[in-house]
């Protein structure tokens, strides 16, 4: 390929991405991109970044490597308590305040963890509401998780997890909530009990989308260290989004990077990272 087409082809390639993921591909994380495609470009015997650029646009390849691409370029970082203060409001402030302005029946929370990954984040918040339960508060609740990547929702769906991806959960919790694999294939692994996997439930969801299948009255939304990857005005329409699909009341929680992109006429700041729709 000529050299005057590959800045053409990368800016096409960028804008792609931006489009479909919201995720901006900046000059300077070139190398990171061309490594986390390079299964794709051996699969396809491209000569490179370049080449396989020129066989996505020019030789029809594109909507067959499309979805594998937005799944290796959709960053995957996930863990157990990440960002810990977040579930000691859930447990601590919002849960006591649900249960008392519910009606006669015990509430149910819905709660939705918008870039779920691996499942980390939403099957720690059913470890923490389950232990509230357990605490005596009288509530039910269901999780739901959604993704871009069609891999990490497998995984999710599967919540297999190595010791190490475990360790932030303290040994009590994993002792109550997982259980051990037996297989040799699964040495060193644990799984998250079926009580739990029963309450959460994942879907796949694009947050490029205009509209999103999820309810409007949701209690609680997790939405954390994904906008750091968006545009300003991506940005900006993906938490009216979101605002839409929260009951007022509701709480927004992001990452603690990301609290000066939320700006929404309805989204109050409640503590550092969260925010209450009014």
């Amino acid at each position: 390929m000529s050299q005057a087409l590959r800045p053409a082809h990368d800016q096409r390639f960028s804008d792609l991405i931006r489009s479909r993921t919201g995720i901006q591909l900046p000059v300077h994380r070139r190398q990171m991109i061309e490594s986390r495609l390079r299964p794709r470009i051996a699969a396809v015997g491209a000569t490179g970044f370049e080449g396989y650029l020129e066989q996505l646009f020019d030789h029809g390849l594109l909507d067959d490597e499309l979805p594998l691409v937005i799944d290796l370029l959709t960053t995957n970082k996930t863990d157990f308590y990440r960002e810990s203060a977040h579930f000691d409001v859930l447990v601590d402030k919002i849960v006591p305040e649900t249960i008392r302005h519910a009606t006669p029946h015990a509430p149910r929370l819905k709660i939705w963890s918008a870039a779920s990954s691996e499942g980390a984040e939403a099957y720690t918040a059913a470890i923490v509401l389950s232990e509230a339960q357990r605490a005596g508060h009288r509530f039910s609740y269901a999780i739901l998780g959604t993704d871009i990547s069609h891999r990490m929702l497998e995984r999710a769906r599967r919540a297999i997890y190595t010791a190490e991806q475990l360790s932030p959960v303290p040994a009590e919790l994993r002792a109550r909530y997982t259980m051990a694999g037996r297989a040799p294939s699964h040495a060193g692994t644990a799984r998250i009990v079926p009580e739990l996997r029963d309450r959460v439930q994942f879907m796949h969801l694009n947050l490029m989308d205009s509209t999103y299948p999820v309810d409007r009255d949701v209690d609680v939304i997790f939405l954390r260290n994904v906008l750091i990857y968006f545009g300003p005005e991506d940005q900006a329409a993906v938490i009216a989004r979101m605002a839409g699909h929260l009951r007022p009341g509701g709480y927004l929680m992001v990452g603690h990077s990301e609290s000066m992109v939320v700006s929404h006429p309805q989204m109050k700041q409640h503590s550092p990272s969260v925010f209450r729709k009014t």
